[in-house]
């Protein structure tokens, strides 16, 4: 993606962090901007900041297909055909897999993956029926990479959008049509006061919310990195063709060190019946796959 003036993008969770930082920096290069979110007094407010003809606000519950598809067909009747994909919305809950319910599971999936789902099952279909390239960011984490015992769920739905992500950039390479999978560390966001826009259906078996704890994190996010910095930082990477984005190098040695643990997990096995022929399978197979993260892939 060299050229972006032009162009319109659709930006989830685009109200406020690093949504209403894309958006900014979207609107700096030429693009028209759709800020998709939930909450329609925050896209009222990131509007009037903006202030900018070229963006427009859409009320979007990311989780519902017909919300998605109907957000595309009120973008594409202003804009035209959006070439730019950021599915960037995203809620948390501070607690491990084992206390939390399955509205829990619901909800933070509803959002986290099923909201990229949507995105791309909505709009990839569009854009290659509109022949003009474009470009696929899905918001995963640092948390898509690194899991501990809090943020169950969270880490679950960000790995996961690492595969999607990964799985996408192979098969859209050839429609010239890149993705890339942008996995930020801490930011300053309002990501900790995610229940606030739970919905009231997906509260059964809710904890209460701990209302210092909440505070705490307020503190923590306020150092967090500035949202223009990563949108700077994405588009940096799109240029680039880049597939993972990492706004945040001070995590390079950690996952230096998990990598180097995941590795040391393997054990030298003394071959086994269909070993050489697996093999030399797997050899054909390593090779596609080597292209395909490159965005080469062959047709």
């Amino acid at each position: 993606m060299k050229d972006f003036a032009g162009r319109t993008a659709f930006v989830t969770g685009g109200a406020n962090g690093v949504g209403l930082g894309l958006a900014r920096a979207l609107l700096a290069e030429g693009c028209n901007v759709a800020i998709a979110d939930i909450r329609p007094p925050h896209i009222e407010t990131a509007l009037e900041t903006l202030d900018n003809p070229r963006a427009m606000g859409v009320v979007v519950d990311v989780s519902s297909r017909a919300d998605v598809a109907r957000a595309a067909e009120a973008v594409e009747a202003r804009f035209g055909v959006v070439t730019l994909l950021f599915n960037n919305a995203g809620v948390n809950l501070f607690q491990s897999i084992e206390e939390s319910s399955y509205d829990d599971w619901d909800w933070i999936m509803g959002v986290n993956l099923h909201g990229p789902i949507n995105g791309v099952m909505t709009f990839v279909p569009r854009m290659i029926r509109a022949g003009q390239g474009g470009y696929v960011v899905n918001t995963a984490s640092m948390a898509g990479l690194l899991a501990a015992g809090v943020c169950g769920i969270y880490n679950t739905t960000k790995f996961a959008v690492r595969g999607l992500s990964g799985s996408l950039r192979a098969s859209l390479a050839p429609h010239g049509i890149g993705v890339s999978v942008l996995c930020p560390g801490l930011v300053k966001s309002y990501i900790y006061a995610s229940d606030e826009i739970r919905p009231e259906a997906l509260k059964a078996g809710a904890k209460p919310v701990n209302s210092e704890f909440v505070q705490r994190l307020a503190q923590v996010h306020e150092f967090g990195m500035e949202p223009e910095v990563i949108a700077a930082r994405v588009l940096e990477a799109m240029r680039e063709d880049r597939f993972h984005i990492f706004p945040h190098p001070e995590f390079r040695e950690e996952l230096a060190e998990v990598f180097g643990e995941i590795l040391a997990d393997f054990r030298d096995y003394p071959p086994d019946p269909g070993h050489a022929q697996r093999v030399d399978f797997e050899k054909t197979r390593r090779e596609s796959y080597r292209k395909q993260r490159r965005g080469l892939k062959e047709t």
